[in-house]
């Protein structure tokens, strides 16, 4: 009473605009429009964008950029999950058409292939529909979040920075970040790290409830993940986008996981492994809510989410796979395979692309169908690159001690049935290569005891690892390169196989052969006079070995040949 008329129409703005500002701090952040995942542009130049603007430009980018190659997957595994849904539901021209045959889905990817970029108005119209689902912060659907995970364990944003919580050292001397970027993230780094922890996360949080089973690391860190590379982010996507069931069988229906009416909030919670690549994409291994300061986030809680176990979880189509032992006349059991940081990708080639293996990654023979005869999606001479990329865990996966990244490059040709000839003998070349490493770590072995090193230090071979392991990265170091060029340099349909193995042989022996020869000059004067060793010492009698460099280097020759054999002219 006593205000004016005016004077009463800007009191109520002025309530309504702080009601506004209240509404606002609750609802924050479109992931849609905001600019958030790191793209690379053709100029080499890095990019933030909005998640719509990374699928209808997609063509445009050269590649997802984020902060670290683990970021890069969980980031690719949630365009993905909205390709999948968007695109087995409705065809190219965005009209209802949901894919129930092997036949229909080969046509839809094709369609999407030689269109040469995703269909803007089919995703748009999609993510328009679940708009309110993709805000960062939201009272009760907050992306990729539940609120009821605030019970859970507390940490800080350095937790969430992954560049941060690489390492298991307690001071960080050289740390990446200092000062409040140490103690805060911006949203748009809190929005990658949060997929990334979901996928990637270690074991140290502990339980709320009494009696809870264990859930292990993040679905990503549990994995031995393979990608498939293209010229182009688009052309990426595109070759992930496996629309069959390691490239024979139709999926069922894609549940992703914003589409669910009320979010999962249960702890440590077992499932069923997915049927659809959608769900399997977006499967929420940990129950994450942000908790942020003004304008940033400055750390998280955390709790167990949901798991399944991996044996024959064949729906995860971006793994390699190995067998578990098991009882006699039982099935074969398969489990994916973490990789090795240690050991290079194309050491793997054997697990990874032949067909001997048992079973491999559903994306590898989805790229075999698209490289079928009959079909021809790809171009045969076409240059196809497989990345891998992964976390080093410690003690019982209790943190994470190293990330790690790789890849491999080829002709698309090699996936073709009528080249497995090629296949088999590639595989039998990255054998033969690990058998010259061995011989290379018992040269090493023999010209350190021909230099005094004791015998019991290498009497048993895990002794013998441990001595012989420098050495045998040296070769495997120097085979690197030469092995990747040669992989990459194979033409299926003009070269001869035989021709081929037999220049690539030739030079595997000859940098062998280098590294031996280097090995024994830098084992010294000592070792070429040598020692003898006692081998084998009984009650009556006493054998010993002379051991001395050119005796073990010219030991080493000949089974480097008869690894690497001559060929007849």
């Amino acid at each position: 009473q006593g205000y004016s008329s005016a004077a009463s129409d800007v009191y109520k703005r002025q309530v309504w605009n702080i009601g506004r500002r209240r509404r606002m701090k609750e609802i924050e952040f479109d992931l849609l429009t905001e600019p958030w995942i790191r793209v690379r542009l053709k100029d080499n130049t890095v990019q933030e964008v909005s998640l719509t603007e990374a699928l209808v430009s997609a063509q445009d980018y050269v590649d997802l950029a984020g902060e670290m190659p683990t970021q890069d997957a969980a980031v690719l595994r949630l365009l993905l999950a909205v390709l999948f849904t968007v695109f087995s539901r409705v065809n190219v021209k965005g009209e209802p058409e949901p894919l129930e045959k092997r036949g229909q889905a080969l046509r839809r990817w094709s369609e999407l292939w030689q269109l040469g970029h995703f269909p803007a108005e089919p995703i748009r119209d999609y993510l328009e529909q679940w708009k309110d689902r993709f805000w960062l912060f939201h009272p009760t659907h907050p992306f990729w979040q539940v609120p009821e995970a605030r019970i859970g364990t507390e940490y800080g944003a350095a937790k969430l920075n992954g560049e941060m919580s690489e390492s298991s050292n307690k001071l960080r001397l050289f740390p990446l970040y200092a000062g409040q970027s140490k103690e805060q993230l911006s949203y748009p780094q809190a929005a990658r790290w949060l997929l990334c922890v979901n996928g990637y996360d270690d074991t140290s949080a502990k339980p709320k409830g009494k009696g809870l089973p264990s859930v292990g690391a993040g679905w990503l860190g549990k994995i031995g993940f393979i990608q498939a590379q293209g010229n182009s982010l688009y052309e990426t996507l595109m070759l992930n986008l496996t629309l069959l069931r390691d490239g024979r069988e139709c999926w069922g229906e894609n549940k992703p996981c914003w589409e669910l009416e009320v979010p999962k909030s249960a702890e440590r919670t077992g499932i069923c492994c997915p049927d659809n690549p959608a769900e399997l994409l977006t499967l929420q291994s940990r129950r994450l809510l942000l908790h942020r300061t003004g304008e940033n986030v400055d750390g998280f809680y955390l709790l167990g989410g949901d798991f399944f176990p991996r044996e024959n979880a064949f729906a995860e189509q971006m793994t390699i796979w190995r067998t578990i032992p098991i009882k006699k006349n039982e099935p074969v059991v398969f489990v994916p395979c973490r990789h090795d940081p240690s050991k290079q990708l194309w050491r793997e080639f054997p697990a990874v692309f032949c067909q001997e293996s048992g079973h491999r990654p559903g994306l590898v023979c989805w790229i075999e169908e698209l490289q079928d005869k009959r079909l021809r999606f790809l171009n045969p001479r076409r240059k196809i690159h497989f990345r891998i990329s992964g976390v080093q865990y410690g003690d019982k996966d209790f943190f994470v001690n190293d990330s790690f990244s790789d890849s491999l490059t080829f002709q698309a040709g090699l996936l073709d049935e009528l080249s497995r000839p090629w296949t088999v003998r590639i595989n039998r070349e990255v054998e033969r290569c690990e058998k010259a490493a061995e011989k290379i770590g018992i040269l090493c072995k023999e010209l350190k005891l021909a230099g005094g090193l004791d015998y019991n230090q290498v009497k048993g071979f895990k002794e013998t690892q441990k001595v012989t392991e420098d050495a045998r990265a040296q070769f495997y170091f120097a085979v690197d390169q030469p092995f990747r060029q040669w992989l990459q340099e194979i033409d299926p349909e003009q070269d001869d196989p035989d021709e081929a193995v037999q220049r690539w042989e030739a030079q595997a022996r000859r940098i062998a052969e280098e590294l031996g020869a280097k090995m024994v000059r830098e084992a010294g004067n000592a070792a070429l006079k040598g020692h003898r060793v006692v081998v084998d010492k009984g009650k009556k009698t006493e054998r010993s070995t002379l051991y001395t460099s050119p005796k073990a280097y010219n030991t080493f020759r000949s089974k480097l040949w008869n690894i690497y054999p001559k060929a007849e002219p």
